[in-house]
C-alpha cells in the first residue's frame, strides 16, 4: 500500500514522503496511530507542505548536532586507575564512565552506546569518537594514567592551563556556566538526523 508518513519513520522515510508498505502494516499500525495516511488525492495535496515542514525541524536537528559536537569535540577526560608495571589495568574505563564523566565536564548527556570503543583498559592517551551521526562523530581524547600519579598529573595540567588562561578570565567566566543538555534531546536530534538519511536513501 502506498502511504503518506506523517511524521520521520525510522528505517521507512520522513514526514511527507509517499512510501510502499505492506498492508498490513499501514492498516494496522502506521494509519490507526497517525504517523500515515493512505496517498488518495487529497492526501497528496497535504505531502508537499509536510514536506517541507518536516525539512525545516531536521535542518534544525542538524543545527543541534552540529552545536554538540563543536562543545564536545576535543574534550579531554583524565582518569586515574591501579595498573600493572605493563601498563595493563586492574579493571577498565567503561563507556558509562566515560559518559559520566563528559557530562560532568561538559553538561552533554550522552547514551554510552554512542561512544565509539570498547573499554579501555590501558594507560595511555586515547582518541575516542561519539556517534552523533554518519557525518557527526566527535572525537574525545581520554587520558588515563596511574591512579598514584593522577593527583600530580592534575595538579602539572592545571598549572599549564593557568597558564595559557592569562588574559582571558572574562571567557573562563563565561565557560563557568555549564549549560545542561538532556539525553532525551540529543537523542532526538539523533534520530531525526538517521530518519532523514533515510529517506534520502530511498529517493
Amino acid at each position: 500500500m502506498k502511504v503518506i508518513l506523517l511524521e520521520d519513520i525510522y528505517k521507512h522515510g520522513v514526514a511527507g514522503e509517499i512510501v510502499e508498505v505492506a498492508n498490513g502494516f499501514a492498516r494496522n499500525y502506521l494509519i490507526p496511530r497517525g504517523m500515515a495516511v493512505q496517498a488518495t488525492p487529497s492526501a497528496l495535496k497535504r505531502a508537499r507542505k509536510l514536506r517541507e515542514q518536516a525539512e525545516a525541524r531536521r535542518a534544525a536537528y542538524e543545527n543541534k548536532l552540529n552545536e554538540l559536537a563543536r562543545i564536545i569535540d576535543g574534550v579531554e577526560l583524565i582518569f586515574g586507575r591501579r595498573a600493572a608495571n605493563t601498563g595493563k589495568l586492574f579493571g577498565s574505563v567503561t563507556t558509562k564512565e566515560i559518559a559520566d564523566a563528559l557530562y560532568e565536564k561538559t553538561g552533554v548527556d550522552i547514551n554510552r552506546r554512542r561512544i565509539s570503543q570498547q573499554a579501555l583498559r590501558e594507560i595511555g592517551t586515547f582518541d575516542v569518537p561519539v556517534r552523533l551521526g554518519t557525518e557527526i562523530s566527535p572525537v574525545l581524547k581520554i587520558t588515563i594514567v596511574r591512579e598514584e600519579e593522577l593527583a600530580d598529573f592534575l595538579a602539572e595540567r592545571a598549572a599549564a592551563e593557568q597558564g595559557e588562561a592569562e588574559g582571558e578570565e572574562g571567557e573562563a567566566a563565561a565557560d563557568a556556566e555549564t549549560e545542561v543538555i538532556p539525553r532525551a534531546e540529543v537523542e532526538a536530534a539523533i534520530e531525526a538526523a538517521e530518519a532523514e538519511e533515510t529517506g534520502a536513501e530511498e529517493e
